[in-house]
């Protein structure tokens, strides 16, 4: 079954918005994120894009409760603190699919999604009525049912992070965060997760916010995109009026071109190196 095939109007689950103000954190006293606020809406999705180091996943980790801030509010649905419920009250709410999860051993594909469903079990394993058919559902939209009984330890990269997607959407949240989520995938399953990505924003109203390394790929993808640099947000907004290209060459250091795809509509960046045109690699001789 191809990566997300069944609609995720089956889900039962609703979006939250999830507000994160003045965010600020630093590693070893020394300050990687500043006063970065962003706000992930129901039914859209907002992408971070930056270079390497510019702090996006620390920010994606930290509007998740994953990273301590050393200054930040987080507010669910304009009246809910995010700080003050406990860690498995705000997992009903917020799910994170985190980079460089580990491979797991001695379990089965299914074993791993029903991870997900924590937050709704109670101390001693306490029943979880709509358990199975949320695993079951996760695990046909990520495409990982045929592997349901297999060991989750014999797996490819690609095949194992679709079975951690399965577990987030598991947990069956109304935000869904998102950090670097095509690593390891390739190029037909980076295309269906971004499908996917859409499909839970567009027919559920899943609030989703994901970091991306490819421009393309999130100007496709986005209703918003933030752009960072060396933890500062320096631009958000619609792809169009964030990915231009003096602001990407600025940020990214390299000539960037920007323009539309003619095929499809869509903006489409294109990196200048220094051997990039064709009169370039050839020889005098040529």
């Amino acid at each position: 079954m191809r990566v997300g095939e069944e609609s995720p109007q089956a889900t039962p689950v609703r979006g939250h918005a999830l507000s994160a103000t003045d965010v600020t954190v630093a590693y070893d006293g020394v300050d990687v994120v500043h006063g970065a606020s962003v706000t992930l809406r129901p039914g859209d999705v907002t992408v971070l894009v930056g270079p390497n180091g510019s702090g996006k996943s620390t920010l994606l980790r930290t509007v998740a409760r994953l990273q301590r801030p050393r200054s930040a509010a987080l507010t669910l649905d304009e009246d809910t603190d995010g700080l003050a419920l406990t860690p498995r009250e705000f997992s009903r709410y917020v799910a994170l699919l985190t980079q460089g999860r580990p491979t797991p051993s001695g379990l089965t594909v299914r074993d791993v999604v029903e991870f997900g469903r924590y937050p709704y079990r109670g101390r001693w394993g306490k029943a979880d009525p709509g358990g199975k058919d949320a695993v079951d559902r996760a695990l046909r939209m990520t495409g990982v049912e045929e592997f349901a009984g297999r060991g989750a330890e014999h797996l490819s990269g690609g095949q194992l992070q679709r079975v951690w997607l399965a577990c987030c959407l598991a947990q069956e949240t109304g935000v869904l965060l998102l950090d670097e989520p095509t690593t390891y995938l390739d190029l037909r399953y980076q295309i269906e997760l971004l499908d996917l990505i859409r499909d839970l924003a567009d027919d559920h109203g899943i609030a989703v916010g994901v970091v991306l390394h490819d421009l393309d790929q999130a100007a496709a993808v986005a209703d918003r995109v933030v752009l960072l640099q060396a933890g500062l947000i320096i631009a958000e907004g619609l792809p169009e009026d964030v990915l231009t290209a003096e602001r990407l060459t600025d940020t990214y250091g390299i000539r960037i071109d920007v323009d539309t795809d003619p095929s499809t509509g869509r903006l489409r960046t294109r990196a200048i190196g220094r051997h990039h045109t064709r009169s370039e690699r050839l020889s005098p001789t040529s």
